[in-house]
């Protein structure tokens, strides 16, 4: 839907002036910012110790490959998380291609669906990872309580020993499994990635939803609009779905993985800008003209958006996690409802 019609984009005068030069400012310092916090803080880096260079995990919050798909309570089985993610992502594949099949490949001009897909992604990522450690901690589990067996046989007497080195490997390897089952290992580089794009989606989606909901909704007035199922779906179904994740996830929230969600946002508005220097068309949301007298103001307000969207997902995080270890209350109610163990 065509929101705004404005001057010649492509002309050198839209972009040689001194609103675009303080609109560019206001866009690049966070996102230099957080180029440089991503480095600082992020991930592995070389360490040389001992005339030998080795990798390390330098990062500031410690993240486990068993984060990604464990729930926030022992007495939760991992199935019902991965259940969660599948329904999830159904859901919100089939809203994004019916929102497709309906409008068009130009749904993705908004910010909107670019968060719709992320949020997207991100469910599927989730359910591919749930289903492969489930399998792992099945295999592990049955490795276990096989070696139980075992055990048991050898206190009653009935304990035959191992015939031959083959036997023996085997023996061990079931061993070194077990040994697995009780100890966390760190995150690998799929399991940053995970929660990369779950923070990514954490702050896109309250951004989103802010934006539509107390800018344009009241105080855009358009004769053609109109308020209708799918535009409701896509601007509540998104926060629904990531909140009811975030109670049941073990995942963190290191406060320096906002970068990469600013970084999203400035990747928007960047494919905005190149978009429009090379064609002239309407801007999707009338704060990004830059024609404007007042671009500047409302570059400032949306950098200001930017940072309360992501600190708006953390408080609403954290009404219901008095710490990282405590999970919503309706969680915690689970147990007693469903036999979940």
């Amino acid at each position: 839907m065509q929101l705004l019609t404005t001057s010649d984009t492509t002309s050198l005068s839209y972009w040689l002036n001194w609103r675009v030069l303080i609109c560019s400012f206001i866009v690049s310092i966070p996102l230099v910012v957080s180029l440089i916090i991503i480095w600082k803080y992020e991930g592995l880096k070389q360490v040389k110790r001992d005339g030998k260079e080795r990798h390390e995990d330098l990062s500031v919050d410690e993240l486990y490959d068993d984060d990604v798909w464990r729930p926030c309570l022992q007495q939760i089985h991992p199935i019902w998380l991965l259940g969660y993610r599948f329904v999830a992502f159904c859901l919100a594949l089939a809203t994004i291609v019916l929102k497709i099949i309906t409008n068009g490949g130009r749904i993705f001009y908004y910010y909107t669906q670019w968060t719709f897909t992320l949020v997207t992604i991100y469910f599927g990522f989730g359910t591919l990872l749930s289903i492969y450690w489930c399998y792992q901690h099945h295999k592990m589990s049955s490795c276990g309580s096989n070696d139980l067996h075992v055990k048991l046989d050898t206190e009653q007497g009935y304990y035959a020993p191992l015939t031959n080195r083959k036997d023996a490997d085997v023996r061990r390897k079931a061993l070194n499994l077990q040994e697995q089952c009780d100890v966390s290992q760190a995150a690998s580089v799929i399991s940053y990635l995970f929660q990369v794009i779950f923070q990514m989606n954490a702050g896109a989606v309250m951004l989103t939803d802010l934006i539509y909901w107390c800018l344009i909704f009241p105080f855009l007035t358009i004769e053609d609009y109109a308020l209708n199922f799918m535009t409701v779906n896509m601007h509540t179904l998104n926060v629904i779905l990531l909140l009811g994740d975030t109670a049941l996830n073990s995942l963190r929230f290191p406060w320096f993985r906002i970068s990469y969600f600013i970084l999203w946002t400035g990747a928007f508005v960047i494919f905005q800008w190149i978009v429009h220097a090379c064609v002239s068309i309407w801007w999707p949301y009338p704060f990004l003209d830059l024609s404007s007298p007042s671009a500047p103001f409302w570059y400032k307000m949306l950098k200001d958006v930017l940072f309360a969207g992501n600190h708006a997902y953390t408080m609403l995080r954290y009404i219901y996690f008095n710490s990282k270890y405590q999970a919503l209350p309706v969680v915690k109610m689970v147990p007693s409802v469903i036999p979940i163990a």
